[in-house]
């Protein structure tokens, strides 16, 4: 009995094995852009990310107003203010540097600069799947899968047969 169970633990376990490997994957955290009010600057004042990346400027509970408005018009947090919490998604094709100012600060220096860089897009042809049912690539046709279906279940078979009789035949 305890094979059967440990059997179907692992078809089941090597079933899900991807199916849970890409559920378990995570997006990674977003950069965060904060503020250095004593000093009027972005922290960190430049940052390299790859497309598809996520930048997240944040800040609260400061003095002054603050904005962070790219000067190419990609993106904007809005209105300078003391709390903000503005993400922004440079989608894939967004390759290149984006220099971004607060509006209220630029005269003082308060500026940064996003590097985005370009990910790989080639898309690889998949593998042409082939239909061993048909007769044009199985000559045996269906017949090749009844037996491979056969080869399969056969040892199956006999293992629960043997896990179900196996101390009967010593008595």
């Amino acid at each position: 009995m305890r094979w059967g169970i440990i059997a179907s633990i692992l078809v089941v376990s090597t079933c899900l094995t991807g199916t849970l490997g890409q559920a378990l994957q995570t997006q990674e955290d977003p950069i965060t852009i904060t503020v250095d009010s004593t000093n009027f600057r972005f922290d960190p004042p430049s940052v390299t990310i790859s497309e598809g990346e996520t930048v997240r400027f944040i800040w609260s509970g400061e003095l002054l107003p603050h904005n962070a408005v790219d000067k190419g018009g990609a993106f904007d947090s809005g209105e300078p203010s003391r709390n903000v919490d503005y993400s922004f998604t440079f989608e894939i094709g967004m390759n290149g540097t984006y220099e971004y100012v607060c509006e209220p600060h630029e005269d003082m220096g308060m500026a940064g600069i996003i590097t985005v860089d370009a990910v790989n897009t080639t898309v690889e042809e998949p593998e042409p799947v082939i239909n061993l049912s048909s007769e044009e690539n199985n000559p045996a046709g269906p017949l090749t899968a009844v037996v491979a279906i056969m080869f399969t279940l056969i040892p199956v078979a006999c293992l629960a047969l043997f896990e179900k009789y196996r101390g009967r035949a010593r008595d």
